[in-house]
């Protein structure tokens, strides 16, 4: 359900085709949602039908940019003050540190060198990104730049305590 509050929230941004969507997907979203092709064509059929967005501008090859209408945004309005986030239940790499007893201690603590090294490896990308973007001084790019501190922090963060849970591990 996300997937159709972050189609709204790029299109009020600006209109786009399917494709430019899918381009900000990867560039900018990645981190915080995900979509694959055939999920955005759809949902964009759906919005459409749903009187959420409309066709703007038609180009070759049945290319077809979307803008958000009113009620489009009205209801991404509503979803952003009157509904709540969904807590994260799941959490596969945690699951697994509660069981990292069931293993050596070189086992346990190459399983949490691994966790330190992909966050590393993440944070790099982020600031990869953060220096691939020319930020312009609009509302999307403000929003997006902190989003995208968020992740380089929680990134920090998880790799800062991947080496912590190591030094925390019996020696024996």
């Amino acid at each position: 359900m996300s997937l159709r509050y972050a189609i709204l929230g790029m299109l009020a941004e600006c209109p786009a085709s399917g494709y430019d969507l899918i381009q900000q997907f990867k560039s900018s979203l990645a981190y915080a949602w995900s979509g694959t092709q055939s999920q955005i064509y759809t949902e964009l059929s759906a919005l459409a039908e749903a009187g959420l967005i409309a066709v703007s501008d038609a180009g070759p090859r049945g290319r077809k940019e979307y803008t958000i209408s009113d009620a489009g945004l009205t209801e991404l309005r509503r979803w952003l003050t009157e509904t709540k986030p969904k807590p994260l239940a799941r959490n596969e790499k945690l699951l697994r540190v509660f069981f990292l007893g069931v293993l050596s201690r070189k086992q346990a603590e190459s399983y949490l060198n691994e966790l330190a090294m992909l966050a590393a490896a993440e944070a790099a990308e982020l600031s990869e990104l953060r220096e691939s973007i020319d930020w312009p001084d609009d509302e999307y790019s403000r929003y997006g730049r902190i989003a995208l501190e968020w992740g380089e922090r929680y990134c920090a963060m998880n790799e800062e305590w991947a080496r912590w849970a190591i030094e925390q591990m019996p020696r024996h």
